[in-house]
Protein backbone atom coordinates (compact mmCIF):
# COMPACT_ATOMS: atom_id res chain seq x y z
CA UNK A 1 0.00 0.00 0.00
CA UNK A 2 1.64 3.41 -0.89
CA UNK A 3 0.84 6.63 0.84
CA UNK A 4 -0.50 9.53 -1.57
CA UNK A 5 -1.05 12.91 -1.27
CA UNK A 6 -3.57 14.91 -3.96
CA UNK A 7 -2.70 18.87 -4.13
CA UNK A 8 -5.71 19.73 -6.00
CA UNK A 9 -8.25 22.40 -5.69
CA UNK A 10 -10.41 21.19 -8.48
CA UNK A 11 -12.93 19.33 -5.66
CA UNK A 12 -14.60 16.36 -8.02
CA UNK A 13 -11.68 15.97 -9.57
CA UNK A 14 -9.45 15.44 -6.24
CA UNK A 15 -12.24 13.28 -5.09
CA UNK A 16 -12.56 10.97 -8.07
CA UNK A 17 -9.01 10.30 -8.14
CA UNK A 18 -9.31 9.65 -4.55
CA UNK A 19 -11.58 6.89 -4.83
CA UNK A 20 -9.70 5.09 -7.83
CA UNK A 21 -6.55 5.55 -6.13
CA UNK A 22 -8.72 3.85 -2.64
CA UNK A 23 -9.94 1.49 -4.43
CA UNK A 24 -6.17 -0.11 -5.64
CA UNK A 25 -5.51 -0.36 -2.12
CA UNK A 26 -3.70 3.17 -1.44
CA UNK A 27 -4.31 5.38 1.86
CA UNK A 28 -4.79 9.18 0.21
CA UNK A 29 -4.80 12.43 1.87
CA UNK A 30 -5.91 15.65 0.10
CA UNK A 31 -4.72 19.31 -0.19
CA UNK A 32 -6.65 22.10 -1.69
CA UNK A 33 -4.40 25.09 -2.12
CA UNK A 34 -0.31 25.08 -2.68
CA UNK A 35 0.51 26.28 0.60
CA UNK A 36 -1.23 23.09 2.68
CA UNK A 37 -0.16 21.03 0.18
CA UNK A 38 3.74 22.24 0.71
CA UNK A 39 3.17 22.15 4.60
CA UNK A 40 1.82 18.46 4.61
CA UNK A 41 4.78 17.59 1.98
CA UNK A 42 7.08 19.03 4.11
CA UNK A 43 5.86 17.46 7.46
CA UNK A 44 4.62 13.65 6.32
CA UNK A 45 6.45 10.91 3.90
CA UNK A 46 4.41 10.28 1.34
CA UNK A 47 5.40 7.85 -1.30
CA UNK A 48 4.41 10.12 -4.38
CA UNK A 49 2.57 13.40 -4.89
CA UNK A 50 -0.29 14.27 -7.09
CA UNK A 51 0.41 17.56 -7.81
CA UNK A 52 -1.67 20.46 -9.59
CA UNK A 53 -0.21 23.29 -11.35
CA UNK A 54 -2.62 26.14 -11.44
CA UNK A 55 -3.55 26.29 -7.39
CA UNK A 56 -4.80 29.00 -4.95
CA UNK A 57 -2.08 30.75 -2.15
CA UNK A 58 1.22 28.91 -4.06
CA UNK A 59 0.84 27.40 -7.47
CA UNK A 60 2.57 24.10 -7.86
CA UNK A 61 5.45 25.11 -9.47
CA UNK A 62 6.04 27.19 -6.96
CA UNK A 63 5.32 23.83 -4.25
CA UNK A 64 7.45 21.81 -5.60
CA UNK A 65 10.45 24.04 -6.10
CA UNK A 66 10.36 24.60 -2.41
CA UNK A 67 9.68 20.11 -1.96
CA UNK A 68 12.69 19.52 -4.04
CA UNK A 69 14.70 22.25 -1.47
CA UNK A 70 13.70 19.27 1.22
CA UNK A 71 12.74 15.99 -0.21
CA UNK A 72 12.86 13.76 -3.30
CA UNK A 73 9.14 12.60 -3.20
CA UNK A 74 7.91 11.84 -6.69
CA UNK A 75 5.63 14.06 -8.59
CA UNK A 76 3.05 14.17 -11.04
CA UNK A 77 1.75 17.29 -12.26
CA UNK A 78 -1.56 17.72 -13.04
CA UNK A 79 -2.39 20.52 -14.88
CA UNK A 80 -4.66 21.78 -18.06
CA UNK A 81 -2.02 23.49 -19.99
CA UNK A 82 -0.69 21.66 -22.51
CA UNK A 83 2.58 23.97 -23.61
CA UNK A 84 5.60 22.08 -24.19
CA UNK A 85 7.53 25.14 -21.79
CA UNK A 86 4.70 24.69 -19.10
CA UNK A 87 5.89 20.67 -19.66
CA UNK A 88 9.28 21.61 -19.56
CA UNK A 89 9.68 23.94 -16.85
CA UNK A 90 7.65 20.86 -14.58
CA UNK A 91 9.98 18.46 -15.54
CA UNK A 92 12.68 20.91 -14.83
CA UNK A 93 11.75 22.06 -11.55
CA UNK A 94 12.13 18.54 -10.15
CA UNK A 95 8.74 16.45 -11.21
CA UNK A 96 8.75 12.88 -12.07
CA UNK A 97 6.11 13.38 -14.68
CA UNK A 98 3.49 15.50 -16.59
CA UNK A 99 -0.06 15.03 -17.63
CA UNK A 100 -2.73 17.09 -19.09
CA UNK A 101 -6.35 17.65 -18.45
CA UNK A 102 -8.63 15.85 -18.65
CA UNK A 103 -6.72 12.30 -18.45
CA UNK A 104 -7.70 9.03 -18.46
CA UNK A 105 -7.83 7.57 -15.38
CA UNK A 106 -6.11 4.11 -16.95
CA UNK A 107 -3.23 6.47 -17.87
CA UNK A 108 -2.81 8.41 -14.40
CA UNK A 109 -3.16 4.65 -12.67
CA UNK A 110 -0.60 3.40 -14.93
CA UNK A 111 2.30 6.71 -14.18
CA UNK A 112 1.36 6.27 -10.77
CA UNK A 113 2.72 2.50 -10.65
CA UNK A 114 5.77 3.72 -12.94
CA UNK A 115 6.76 7.03 -10.79
CA UNK A 116 6.29 4.55 -7.57
CA UNK A 117 8.18 1.82 -9.09
CA UNK A 118 11.10 3.83 -10.41
CA UNK A 119 11.70 4.97 -6.68
CA UNK A 120 11.32 1.76 -5.13
CA UNK A 121 14.81 0.24 -4.00
CA UNK A 122 14.98 -3.43 -3.00
CA UNK A 123 16.71 -4.21 -0.46
CA UNK A 124 19.57 -5.99 -2.07
CA UNK A 125 20.30 -3.48 -4.72
CA UNK A 126 23.57 -1.48 -4.41
CA UNK A 127 23.21 1.61 -2.99
CA UNK A 128 25.85 3.75 -4.87
CA UNK A 129 27.08 3.83 -8.14
CA UNK A 130 31.27 4.73 -9.04
CA UNK A 131 33.64 5.71 -11.37
CA UNK A 132 36.79 5.40 -12.48
CA UNK A 133 36.77 9.42 -12.76
CA UNK A 134 35.27 10.12 -9.57
CA UNK A 135 31.68 10.34 -10.41
CA UNK A 136 29.85 8.56 -7.21
CA UNK A 137 25.40 8.43 -7.50
CA UNK A 138 24.36 7.88 -4.02
CA UNK A 139 20.80 6.26 -5.00
CA UNK A 140 19.71 6.62 -1.16
CA UNK A 141 20.32 10.14 -0.71
CA UNK A 142 19.62 10.84 -4.54
CA UNK A 143 22.79 12.58 -5.00
CA UNK A 144 25.59 12.88 -7.21
CA UNK A 145 29.05 14.29 -6.65
CA UNK A 146 31.70 14.28 -8.38
CA UNK A 147 35.12 14.05 -6.46
CA UNK A 148 33.31 15.20 -3.68
CA UNK A 149 31.02 18.15 -4.86
CA UNK A 150 27.67 18.00 -5.15
CA UNK A 151 26.33 18.23 -8.44
CA UNK A 152 22.67 19.12 -8.90
CA UNK A 153 20.95 17.22 -11.16
CA UNK A 154 16.74 17.12 -12.20
CA UNK A 155 14.89 13.67 -11.61
CA UNK A 156 15.31 12.77 -15.28
CA UNK A 157 19.28 14.05 -15.62
CA UNK A 158 19.36 11.21 -12.43
CA UNK A 159 17.96 8.49 -13.74
CA UNK A 160 19.11 8.74 -16.88
CA UNK A 161 22.82 8.81 -15.37
CA UNK A 162 22.11 6.14 -13.16
CA UNK A 163 20.69 4.03 -16.18
CA UNK A 164 24.01 4.12 -17.69
CA UNK A 165 26.08 4.20 -14.55
CA UNK A 166 23.94 0.76 -13.81
CA UNK A 167 24.85 -0.71 -17.52
CA UNK A 168 28.82 0.09 -17.10
CA UNK A 169 30.63 -0.34 -20.66
CA UNK A 170 26.94 -1.36 -22.14
CA UNK A 171 25.85 0.63 -25.28
CA UNK A 172 22.67 1.50 -24.78
CA UNK A 173 20.13 2.43 -27.45
CA UNK A 174 17.78 5.60 -27.50
CA UNK A 175 14.93 3.87 -27.31
CA UNK A 176 16.15 1.19 -24.38
CA UNK A 177 16.95 4.72 -21.93
CA UNK A 178 13.71 6.15 -22.94
CA UNK A 179 12.27 3.00 -21.93
CA UNK A 180 14.52 2.61 -18.89
CA UNK A 181 14.22 6.58 -17.71
CA UNK A 182 11.00 7.87 -18.99
CA UNK A 183 9.30 4.43 -17.81
CA UNK A 184 6.46 4.76 -20.36
CA UNK A 185 5.12 4.31 -24.23
CA UNK A 186 6.92 7.69 -24.98
CA UNK A 187 5.11 9.29 -27.83
CA UNK A 188 7.88 11.77 -28.30
CA UNK A 189 10.70 12.45 -30.49
CA UNK A 190 13.80 10.12 -29.57
CA UNK A 191 16.09 13.32 -29.13
CA UNK A 192 14.82 13.95 -25.65
CA UNK A 193 17.64 11.34 -24.92
CA UNK A 194 20.32 13.94 -26.57
CA UNK A 195 18.86 16.57 -25.27
CA UNK A 196 19.26 14.94 -21.50
CA UNK A 197 22.61 13.88 -22.60
CA UNK A 198 23.79 17.53 -23.35
CA UNK A 199 22.68 18.23 -19.88
CA UNK A 200 24.25 15.88 -18.11
CA UNK A 201 28.04 16.49 -19.99
CA UNK A 202 27.42 20.36 -19.39
CA UNK A 203 26.73 19.66 -15.79
CA UNK A 204 29.78 16.70 -15.13
CA UNK A 205 32.15 16.25 -18.40
CA UNK A 206 32.57 20.39 -19.06
CA UNK A 207 32.32 21.59 -15.74
CA UNK A 208 35.37 18.43 -14.33
CA UNK A 209 36.94 18.36 -17.64
CA UNK A 210 36.26 14.51 -18.24
CA UNK A 211 34.67 12.18 -20.48
CA UNK A 212 32.20 10.16 -18.82
CA UNK A 213 29.31 9.92 -21.66
CA UNK A 214 30.79 8.36 -24.83
CA UNK A 215 28.34 8.76 -28.03
CA UNK A 216 28.73 5.14 -29.94
CA UNK A 217 27.71 6.65 -33.44
CA UNK A 218 24.90 5.07 -34.93
CA UNK A 219 24.03 2.60 -31.95
CA UNK A 220 23.52 5.03 -28.43
CA UNK A 221 25.42 6.33 -25.33
CA UNK A 222 28.09 4.30 -22.78
CA UNK A 223 30.00 4.93 -19.70
CA UNK A 224 32.70 3.31 -20.71
CA UNK A 225 35.16 3.07 -17.43
CA UNK A 226 35.76 -0.10 -14.43
CA UNK A 227 33.99 0.59 -11.51
CA UNK A 228 35.85 1.14 -8.06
Amino acid sequence: MSKILIVEDEAKIARFVELELVHEGNEVEKAEDGRTGLDMALENNYDLILLDVMLPSLNGLEVLRRLRSVKQTPVILLTARDAVMDKVSGLDAGADDYITKPFAIEELLARIRVALKRHSIPTTQTKTLSTNSGVMLDLDRHEVTVNGENVELTNYEFELLRTLMENMNIVLDRERLISEVWGYDYDGETNVVDVYIRHLRTKIDDRYGIKLIQTIRGVGYAIKEDRQ
